[in-house]
């Protein structure tokens, strides 16, 4: 049998102390080990990482604001409405179009464009057709950051206002911060 070279090891026998600091000093390393981790959902991926935006905000809509439309005590109509991004910035607008509601005759529409602000309430940011110019709308759409529709009026005060015998094809695009307003084709002039 061989004897060790070091006389009487001072560890050799281990006192609950020892335990204890042993214990310890492993929890710390497996604690370490667990904070140190690498991200589960990109482990394995190199590269730098892509952070994503919020998704933008719904289209407003259209009965969450009042319209600057001034119908006396006749009670505000909406006929039509229609979503989309218009000015090209990631969120949609929602375009209305809306009437005073009238016992008989065709009221003039107004067609508004309803956005929300940097809050999220929504309101009127632009008005492409207004009630002044006595025209009502039909074949209203929304589509590839456009506004088209056809307006119909009359072509003088004896035409009666249930029978529009005018229209014309619009079209509203947003161009250097503003709505333009473009014919779609030459205007028609309906029968009655």
């Amino acid at each position: 049998m061989q004897t060790s070279a070091v006389p009487d090891l001072a560890h050799t026998h281990a006192r609950p102390v020892h335990w204890l600091a042993t214990a310890t000093a492993m929890a710390a390393v497996v604690a370490g080990a667990g904070v140190l981790q690498p991200d589960h959902a990109n482990a394995g991926q190199s590269g730098p990482k892509t952070v994503t935006a919020a998704a933008p905000a719904p289209a407003p809509e259209a009965t969450d604001v009042e319209l600057p439309l001034e119908c006396g005590s006749a009670a505000t109509q909406l006929v039509k409405n229609a979503s989309g991004d218009l000015d090209g910035d990631g969120g949609a607008e929602t375009v209305v179009v809306a009437r005073c509601a009238a016992g008989s005759g065709t009221p003039p529409s107004g067609i508004y464009v309803l956005a929300r602000s940097a809050p999220g309430t929504p309101r009127v940011v632009a008005t492409l057709l207004e009630p002044t110019r006595r025209l009502s709308v039909a074949d209203f759409a929304v589509r590839d950051g456009a506004v088209t529709a056809t307006l119909l009026g009359y072509s003088s005060q004896d035409v009666p206002r249930c029978c529009p015998d005018q229209q014309e094809k619009v079209k509203w695009q947003w161009r250097g911060g503003k709505f333009v307003e473009s014919a779609e084709g030459a205007a028609a002039t309906r029968s009655a």
